[in-house]
């Protein structure tokens, strides 16, 4: 979807399609078919933004064929969808039974992470609208925090401005931008906005900035004002946000909100757990270990890295960290100028929600999909955007 913005700019919003975990690029599209249309009409929007999610499967089979690609760009825009972002982030194998830590691998240390990214590039100025052009992807912060010591990050860091030039030299052979967004994320090397700042200091700002997930964000206890003032004084862009919601326990002591928290303890993704005591962030890396540890206080409240839906939040006594979403779309999207033009709701865990509150097939995932959007479209009309008509 589109939306103006108050001083006349443009805003996309897009749902991720990460949650389907389409390996292959029959299966990417296929789902084209199976939810993105049928989110849309939901919707009743003349054109809906697809995030799309591309495994090193199908991003191999479009880099390598023309025809591929043009058959891709002619099925988003025979269903009247459109893509300006993509999601860089997992490699491969989202879809697996189990994740956990390997979402974090190859990482920026290792030359497959580059070609992976440098091939959606390609692709995404290849799939971008003709009346858009810039494109943005959105990848991990660097790496798992112990796979990334002083040396590893120079490594990272040379990665990221050799990518930055190819950049230049893509724009330059096709007249389409396309810019890298690296995604703060707990656990990870880059951790909080104050990581990005040191991480990405003095490296390519038109071509290298920060995703903002607000889950991602919630769950560090960050403020969204005072983590976009820290990324602006240092001349940081925020390229794209995801618009998320964690998982908040207020009184984790409590034996009633333990029991509650242990149905969202599964075994497919990391659900970094945080509690912040004073100025001190405790951290354990999953839910598991902290309901059965003592690495966090339980007289302070909990968040969890769980995407939960927007528009559902668990029932109490949990809660959801929606009010920090908001108050974070207000900032990128309410002032005078957007701080940001990509907007993505990226809830990719339906399928991990405790089994009463899962979506019972296609049709109710997609119905949830559109829910989601429905509730930031709304917030986007509350804040003086308007809704684009073709």
């Amino acid at each position: 979807m589109r939306f103006t913005h108050p001083d006349g700019s443009t805003l996309h919003l897009a749902y991720c399609t990460n949650v389907h975990g389409a390996e292959t690029l029959d299966a990417v599209i296929a789902q084209l078919g199976a939810y993105c249309e049928p989110v849309r009409r939901h919707l009743d929007t003349p054109r809906l933004g697809v995030g799309l999610w591309l495994a090193r499967d199908a991003a191999t089979a479009l880099a390598a064929s023309p025809a591929a690609l043009a058959h891709l760009r002619g099925e988003l825009e025979r269903r009247s969808l459109e893509v300006v972002t993509l999601n860089g982030f997992p490699y491969q194998g989202f879809g697996a039974a189990s994740v956990k830590y390997r979402v974090y691998r190859p990482d920026w240390t290792e030359p497959a992470r580059l070609d992976y990214t440098l091939d959606l590039a390609r692709i995404l100025a290849a799939l971008l609208p003709d009346d858009v052009g810039e494109g943005t992807i959105s990848t991990l912060p660097l790496g798992w925090h112990t796979a990334v010591d002083a040396t590893a990050r120079h490594t990272c860091r040379t990665a990221l401005t050799t990518l930055a030039g190819s950049l230049d030299q893509l724009q330059q052979d096709t007249g389409r931008s396309v810019r890298i967004a690296v995604e703060p994320e707990p656990g990870c090397a880059v951790e909080t906005t104050a990581d990005a700042v040191d991480a990405l200091a003095d490296l390519p700002a038109h071509r290298i900035g920060v995703c903002l997930d607000t889950c991602h964000l919630a769950t560090a206890f960050e403020e969204p004002a005072a983590a976009l003032a820290r990324l602006h004084t240092a001349g940081i862009d925020v390229v794209k946000a995801q618009l998320s919601a964690a998982l908040h326990a207020p009184t984790p002591a409590d034996p009633a909100v333990r029991t509650a928290l242990a149905a969202f303890d599964e075994p497919r993704f990391l659900h970094q757990t945080r509690a912040r005591h004073g100025t001190l962030l405790h951290a354990s890396d999953d839910l598991g270990p902290a309901l059965n540890g003592t690495a966090l206080p339980d007289d302070v409240p909990w968040r969890s890295h769980f995407h939960v839906p927007l528009h559902a939040p668990p029932a109490p006594p949990l809660t959801s960290t929606t009010a920090v979403l908001k108050d974070a779309l207000a900032e990128l999207a309410g002032g005078r100028h957007p701080r940001c033009h990509h907007l993505e709701v990226e809830t990719y865990t339906w399928q991990a929600l405790p089994p009463a509150l899962r979506p019972a097939d296609d049709a109710a995932l997609a119905a949830g999909i559109a829910a989601e959007l429905a509730l930031a479209r709304d917030w986007l009309t509350d804040l003086g955007c308007k809704e684009q008509q073709p």
